[in-house]
């Protein structure tokens, strides 16, 4: 397909804006496979008695899923957005047989390296195609409804699985549904999804750009959305520490709730409230700042989650988990889609796949850092202690956004 056949927009490119989303309804339910299943498996069929440990399991994911992000932006400029895409489903077949087959801790590390790099590949290039093809105007929608069909696959998986986990035990049946969807993503993203770089240079040919600003070297890139630019740094810092209290649900909710003997799928419903709260706000909150603009959002994202980790502390009954987590699943959804369109915002589009890679390295990136302070800070500590020191580091995250943050809607 020509360039000068292309037309920038949702309506136009509404088939393939939607082959999209449903490819990330399929990467987020590579996720939600684990959410609810892993850390009771590491619990009760492993036998982990250290948190730290336990959470070793994120802290790869992290790692290579914060690194694989840096490289997809830069590999997705280059060669496009459809070849990093499929690369990303097919390190991903093998990751629900591993867990399957594991007769040890290690094997779960290493199906969590391959996981990272599915999430690092797919879920970076679902984001990337829609921000190409919708154009500037609605970016704030399309990454929400984006994020909206990635956490709608792991709020309806997670709370699947905690079903057939309680029906059929942790292994093998969950995950040989999860070996399903990874099938079926591939072959969507063969077979059915194209290539959308074309679209970046329509938006370059039609916008009003300093060319002068075009060729940035990722070194480059990485220096100005890591520090140089406030903006980015209030950004990076955010989606960053919004990763440590995700860790924390992920790996250390479960296990609360398991030792105040509430059942697998009564702990699954909670990490479905979560998610489903996150997914389904986001529908509304990158629309919402398509309008108020981005900062307002981000801030007051950040300040609601970081109420509802605190709820942990007083969460025994099952009401007040379910209220922590809808307040953390509807802080996260307020900054989620809105983060990635102020990055989106403040890059330009020959480089911009490069910067938001560089953002979600160091957003999913909090895995890793937030997995290892929170294990560590757990293991001597104590879990409901170290909750306490997370709602104080996620408040003073809206904070800094508020000093350092500049409103991005608009720039281009």
């Amino acid at each position: 397909m020509k360039d000068h056949r292309l037309v920038l927009g949702l309506r136009p490119n509404l088939a393939q804006f939607i082959l999209l989303a449903v490819n990330n309804v399929f990467v987020g339910t590579m996720v939600g496979l684990e959410r609810t299943v892993l850390p009771i498996l590491g619990k009760h069929t492993f036998h982990l008695t250290s948190v730290s440990l336990l959470l070793s399991f994120i802290v790869s994911f992290g790692i290579v899923k914060g690194f694989l992000n840096l490289i997809a932006g830069k590999l997705a400029d280059r060669w496009g957005r459809k070849p990093v895409l499929l690369a990303g489903w097919l390190l991903g077949l093998p990751v629900p047989l591993l867990v399957i087959f594991a007769p040890d801790w290690s094997w779960i590390i290493f199906a969590n390296i391959l996981l990272g790099a599915n999430q690092g590949f797919a879920w970076s290039m679902t984001v990337t195609g829609k921000i190409d093809i919708v154009g500037p105007t609605r970016r704030g929608l399309a990454l929400g409804i984006n994020e909206f069909s990635g956490y709608i696959g792991v709020a309806l998986t997670s709370a699947a699985t905690g079903y057939l986990a309680s029906a059929y035990g942790p292994r093998p049946v969950p995950f040989l549904f999860g070996e399903g969807i990874a099938v079926i993503g591939l072959l969507m993203a063969w077979l059915m999804i194209r290539e959308t770089l074309p679209y970046t240079r329509l938006e370059i040919a039609k916008g009003s750009y300093d060319l002068s600003k075009e060729t940035l070297s990722l070194g480059q890139i990485f220096a100005k959305v890591s520090f140089q630019d406030r903006t980015l740094f209030a950004c990076s810092q955010a989606g960053m520490i919004n990763k440590f209290s995700d860790s924390a649900v992920w790996g250390l909710v479960p296990v609360i709730m398991a030792a105040e003997h509430f059942t697998v799928a009564q702990i699954g419903m909670i990490s479905s409230v979560y998610a489903m709260t996150w997914g389904v706000f986001q529908l509304f909150t990158g629309m919402w700042s398509d309008h108020v603009g981005r900062k307002i959002p981000i801030a007051l994202g950040q300040l609601i989650n970081g109420i509802g980790v605190a709820l942990v502390l007083w969460a025994h009954a099952y009401g007040m988990w379910f209220l922590s987590a809808l307040l953390m699943g509807a802080g996260t959804a307020l900054i989620y889609p809105v983060l990635l369109s102020a990055v989106g915002d403040k890059s330009h589009p020959a480089w911009r796949g490069s910067a938001l890679g560089v953002y979600r390295m160091w957003r999913d990136g909090g895995y890793a850092i937030g997995g290892l302070l929170l294990g560590f800070g757990a293991d001597f500590l104590g879990i409901h202690a170290i909750f306490a020191v997370l709602a104080a580091i996620v408040i003073l995250s809206s904070l800094l956004v508020i000093v350092f943050m500049k409103e991005t809607l608009g720039q281009h």
